[in-house]
């Protein structure tokens, strides 16, 4: 690495979060929305990309349990379609694959509405032939009629430009294959697509070894999530949401049945999912949303995790109720009471740039934008040591708002972070190697890194409806297990469904702020995934399931897909 001169560098860790959430029916395996695969072949491979670009790159990565075993699905029955013959189970994907084109009128509507989700500025107009399949596909939407005299050729067309779109740019740059489809521009025939689909199966199934070899050479550092993705602190003590907001309305129960014995579950799943894909136990968490409590910190650090990260409100709520001061300089490690696991927190203004302000900057002023303000924590740090800054966010959904998936503004920032002597970019299990002085919080106010507190997950009635329901199953589950009904192999499927009615994906998108579209998609999966617990149950779901719940009407920024750390 570029040589670090500077009396006490300021260390800098840069932490991307990879997450999906459960999108397959489990009971059939078929995927009910394809953003694993969309987001695998643009977001992860880009990330792992430019890491390999650059051999003096240091950077942390996480993956949650559910995400990589969905890509690894994706990379056997993409093996097992092109080899023996198998079909699809994504119906999107399967669209574009399969040779005869099945153009029902449900089908039409289903195969123009996917294509219309994308970035139109990022995604779509930079392809002057992709504009005008839009546009067409808009007009299509407006006059339904119009759609029947719509050719099979137009949908292999729109089929072949999504995915192009969807491809990483590092791809796009160097892939002959890309390259030529893109200069071909209309007119896709089946060998076209039957080449498309050979390149995203190349890179899917290639994607997680090529983060193990960054992590066996020691380049980055991998970490873990909770198993699906849960509220820990929330399965723990629903209560523990009223810590940070005293005056929040909550759901009718009181707590989650056996939510402690459940949240061990997750924390052992998940590392039992990192060591299956990576070959070692996990050193690291992120637990799900950073969100954390006194008892999730215990737990985690009884599981033999070193360290773990969470939002920058959560720690300044944390300081003031135990009455520490932490001076000018709050950037460092922190422990909890006795626990050895060291807590850190990430920066939100820092972060929060990255994830919503840059993406309409020119990337070398954003990367200088960002340089000047970590000098100047450099500079307010400097009698420490052990200063360590902390940028965490999404490593998927922000690049989408940047030119060319952020292309120009990911390998500029690398550039500058390990070219600068007054910064050490660096990992947390690096930064731990040496002995460092430690801030000791007698108390965590529970929360996330969302505002530093649960709302996006609880305290809304949508929301709260959710927990009730998900109560309400758990009571169910926890009654048939204890009568024994289930054979050994129908209570792992069961358990295994429950879990996913665990997950915060389903609690993020509740509530009338985000879009129609987004929550009439989520509303719908949780109520998928309730009714299949009951059914494998043996339990004739309730009658509510049968009937959407929750209704969105709003605009967010970014489509509701990231939040800033702190409210605006």
């Amino acid at each position: 690495m570029s040589d670090k001169s500077t009396k006490n560098p300021l260390n800098v860790v840069v932490y991307w979060h990879m997450h999906q959430p459960e999108y397959r029916d489990l009971r059939s395996g078929e995927y009910h929305l394809p953003w694993t695969y969309l987001h695998t072949i643009k977001d992860y491979v880009d990330m792992v990309a430019h890491i390999e670009n650059n051999e003096d790159v240091r950077v942390v990565v996480n993956f949650a349990p559910v995400l990589l075993e969905q890509i690894d699905d994706y990379a056997k029955q993409l093996d097992d379609y092109l080899h023996h013959g198998y079909a699809l189970r994504d119906p999107l994907l399967s669209a574009l694959a399969d040779p005869v084109l099945s153009l029902t009128d449900e089908n039409r509507i289903h195969v123009i509405k996917s294509c219309l989700r994308a970035n139109k500025q990022r995604l779509v107009e930079p392809f002057d032939a992709f504009i005008t399949l839009t546009e067409m596909a808009e007009a299509a939407l407006e006059t339904p009629e119009i759609i029947s005299y719509f050719s099979e050729q137009y949908f292999a067309d729109i089929l072949v430009w999504y995915h192009i779109a969807w491809v990483a740019e590092t791809v796009r740059k160097t892939d002959s294959r890309i390259k030529n489809l893109v200069k071909k521009k209309q007119h896709f025939t089946l060998h076209d697509r039957h080449l498309l689909v050979e390149v995203i199966h190349e890179l899917i199934s290639g994607v997680i070894g090529r983060y193990k070899a960054l992590s066996d050479a020691g380049r980055i550092e991998l970490s873990m999530t909770p198993y699906a993705h849960p509220i820990v602190p929330l399965l723990i003590d629903i209560k523990s949401a009223e810590q940070a907001m005293p005056n929040a309305e909550m759901p009718l129960a009181s707590e989650y049945p056996g939510g402690l014995e459940r949240s061990k579950w997750h924390i052992q799943k998940g590392i039992d999912v990192f060591k299956k894909y990576f070959g070692v136990n996990p050193k690291g968490c992120w637990p799900s949303e950073g969100s954390i409590s006194n008892e999730t910190i215990e737990l985690i650090s009884e599981s033999g995790i070193d360290w773990l990260a969470s939002g920058e409100t959560v720690l300044r709520n944390s300081l003031n109720k135990s009455n520490i001061d932490s001076g000018e300089c709050i950037h460092t490690g922190y422990t909890h009471r006795d626990k050895v696991t060291t807590c850190f927190f990430r920066d939100d203004g820092l972060s929060d740039l990255i994830g919503f302000k840059y993406s309409d900057w020119h990337a070398d002023d954003a990367v200088a934008n960002l340089i000047h303000h970590l000098e100047t924590i450099a500079e307010s740090c400097a009698d420490s040591d052990d200063a360590i800054v902390s940028i965490i966010l999404d490593g998927e959904n922000a690049w989408e708002y940047y030119p060319q998936n952020g292309y120009h503004f990911i390998s500029a920032m690398y550039e500058k972070l390990t070219q600068n002597a007054s910064l050490n970019l660096t990992t947390y299990s690096e930064y731990l190697a040496k002995k460092r002085k430690k801030i000791a919080l007698n108390e965590i106010v529970a929360g996330s890194w969302v505002y530093g507190t649960f709302s996006t997950w609880i305290g809304d009635k949508d929301k709260n409806r959710a927990w009730d329901m998900l109560v309400e199953v758990k009571k169910t589950y926890d009654k048939v297990i204890k009568e024994g009904r289930l054979s050994e192999e129908d209570k792992q499927v069961a358990e295994m469904q429950l879990a996913t009615c665990e997950s915060s994906d389903w609690f993020w998108w509740f509530g009338e702020y985000n879009s129609a579209e987004s929550v009439a998609a989520f509303d719908e999966q949780y109520r998928l995934h309730l009714s299949n617990l009951y059914q494998l149950l043996n339990v004739e779901p309730p009658e509510y399931l049968s009937k959407a719940f929750s209704f969105g009407s709003g605009d967010p920024v970014m489509g509701g897909a990231m939040l800033p750390g702190q409210s605006q």
